[in-house]
């Protein structure tokens, strides 16, 4: 599929679902995955969450991996940890494909774990996969006992009201940075699982804010000129995306919004697709100012060594992004031909 210059026309934004309030519902609206079932995604995602039917959760209270080098005991537990989140995603998932209670409850059980266990740090890189868990809860909320909603929602809550008082404090490290990214995901993400309007209100001014800090005039990032990453620019952009999408899922359009300075979240993208579609080349980490990239590479995470950037790598930011603009569904489509490989199953079922 040929990619053109049209990418730079007028932005094709989706049209946000039109919604009279705020659903408890995070991203994954009712209608998610329907009639879906029969597809080579949704029998994949039906056969790996029969695997975990009797897999137990592996919460714990406490997630870092942030900073940390390979071999480091809190960052090898929390990976082992950190499987449960694609899991549960998968046992949601197919509770909504097939209505199979068995699917429900462990679902249930998983999400119950976490809620009950987990002590929210306020680590932004450390959680970030919570969104794959209040996508998990969307799908399975409305079925599920009334106790485990009250401790869940009291979580998605202590999240919400966290991470959005965490950025409103002046000694806030990181503060336009990817980590302000995903405080901005995660705090949408949780107040729309909340349903408080005035939570959400809030997350819509925090993300506005990052749109400005991070987001430069000419479509480039703060990350890319501290670290000469393409990936930290998809690092950047996804989690913003995902608050993008959470508000579409409502009603709101998040995604055509620009900072006075004129950076916008539809600019950027279309200066990653540059890269993604081959008229630009890019070499990783060259010139990172940052010591960790390189303390890293020594470590033997090549990923962090310069490298030539492959467009593959931005398979699923692509993904993400056609559900929010139509002109980029043909690189979407052609970057997952190139890769031989699909998005996330949720992406792909959108």
């Amino acid at each position: 599929m040929r990619w053109t210059t049209a990418l730079f026309a007028s932005v094709a934004v989706v049209a946000p679902v039109q919604a009279s309030a705020a659903s408890d519902y995070a991203v994954l609206g009712p209608r998610f995955a329907a009639g879906k079932a029969g597809s080579d995604v949704g029998r994949a995602i039906i056969a790996r969450a029969h695997a975990a039917l009797t897999r137990p959760p592996g919460a714990i209270p406490r997630l870092h991996t942030e900073g940390t080098l390979p071999g480091k005991g809190i960052r090898e537990i929390s990976l082992v940890a950190k499987r449960d989140q694609p899991i549960v995603l998968d046992l949601a998932m197919a509770w909504r494909l097939t209505g199979d209670r068995a699917f429900l409850a462990q679902a249930g059980r998983y999400l119950d774990a976490w809620a009950s266990i987990y002590e929210v740090s306020l680590n932004p890189i450390d959680e970030t996969g919570f969104d794959t868990l209040m996508m998990a809860y969307d799908l399975s909320r409305a079925d599920l006992p009334a106790d485990q909603r009250a401790r869940i929602d009291a979580f998605w809550r202590r999240m919400a009201t966290g991470y959005l008082e965490a950025m409103d404090s002046p000694a806030l490290g990181h503060a336009n940075t990817n980590w302000q990214s995903h405080r901005v995901k995660l705090a949408t993400m949780a107040a729309f699982e909340t349903g408080d309007r005035a939570l959400i209100d809030r997350a819509r001014a925090a993300y506005r804010n990052q749109i400005a800090a991070n987001l430069r005039a000419d479509g480039s990032t703060f990350d890319f000129e501290e670290r000469d990453a393409l990936h930290y620019v998809t690092y950047d952009l996804e989690p913003l995306m995902m608050a993008a999408l959470a508000a579409n899922a409502h009603g709101e359009d998040w995604y055509s919004w620009a900072a006075p300075s004129g950076a916008s979240l539809p600019k950027s993208l279309d200066w990653l697709a540059q890269f993604a579609n081959g008229t630009r080349t890019h070499i990783e980490f060259a010139n990172s100012k940052v010591q960790f990239d390189r303390d890293r590479a020594a470590a033997g995470q090549d990923e962090y060594a310069p490298h030539p950037w492959k467009p593959e790598a931005a398979l699923d930011t692509f993904w993400t992004a056609r559900l929010l603009d139509r002109r980029f569904a043909p690189l979407a489509n052609t970057l997952a031909a190139n890769a031989k490989r699909l998005p996330a199953a949720w992406l792909t079922l959108y």
